[in-house]
């Protein structure tokens, strides 16, 4: 394989890609990132993560100040702290699914990200997913009043494979089920709703095609986004499916994968 061309535009997951293990950004990401932004080339954080998680990393966005959040169903203005963009369920749709999940998996636990921000079932914790004292605690179905951009799920009863497993029986192809790498909790988004679409259509409205684009991730609900770029790449830490298809692999998240791989355009 040859070398790829220069990019126009880096997509990439955060956690477990970007982002070391303990949640932050290496000097040498940062100086890189920094770098490609000044000479023109945008980097987009593309992530499963609400946007209350990305303002730790305003002073990295670049000038573009954007990232797409919830797997897809949110763009985010990182440094106004706006969202610009949501993309959420049907209702009627919704209150089903929550419904016929409660009576599929007895205990199962759920979690809303919502325009205005989360919320949760009362008997709601895990340490996979950062429940914040101000949290809202009510039952999910009776807090459907404004758009959802992403249902969460858990049981702690089940296995992981098990539980997901239940979980896709039960919803079919009514949503999109994704898998970021928390164990035993099923991320759920509209149908239609993923990395791709979202990073295709931001990508549409700046002239950018796909074949112009190198993605980085580590966990299957990234591999829609790594299939549509022109160029992708896996971490070394990366789920197996992800570096069987990712067109190269670099080194993990720990060892700055993605800035030795973007250093190569100096």
């Amino acid at each position: 394989m040859g070398t790829p061309s220069r990019p126009r535009v880096v997509a990439t997951d955060l956690d477990g890609t970007l982002l070391r293990s303990d949640g932050t950004l290496s000097p040498r990401t940062r100086a890189v990132v920094s770098w490609l932004e000044e000479t023109g080339t945008p980097v987009l954080f593309v992530t499963a993560r609400p946007p209350r998680w990305l303002d730790e990393l305003a002073d990295a966005v670049g000038g573009h100040g954007t990232a797409i959040c919830l797997n897809g169903a949110c763009f985010y203005d990182v440094a106004a702290r706006r969202t610009i963009d949501f993309t959420g369920f049907e209702t009627d749709l919704l209150t089903t699914v929550v419904h016929e999940l409660r009576a599929a998996v007895p205990g199962i636990a759920f979690g809303l990200e919502r325009a205005s921000g989360d919320l949760v079932d009362p008997h709601y914790a895990t340490p996979d997913y950062v429940v914040g004292p101000g949290t809202p605690r009510r039952a999910v179905q009776d807090a459907l009043d404004e758009p959802v951009g992403k249902l969460i799920a858990r049981a702690d009863d089940l296995t992981h494979d098990a539980f997901l497993a239940l979980v896709e029986s039960t919803v079919g192809d009514r949503v999109h089920l994704a898998y970021s790498g928390a164990l035993g909790l099923a991320e759920m988004t509209p149908l239609g709703v993923t990395k791709a679409a979202a990073l295709a259509r931001w990508c549409a409205n700046h002239g950018v095609d796909a074949s112009q684009v190198w993605a980085f991730g580590d966990m299957p609900n990234d591999l829609p986004m790594l299939r549509w770029a022109g160029t992708s790449f896996a971490v070394a830490n990366a789920h197996p499916d992800v570096l069987a298809e990712a067109g190269s692999v670099t080194a993990s998240n720990d060892d700055d994968g993605v800035a030795r791989a973007l250093e190569t355009l100096r």
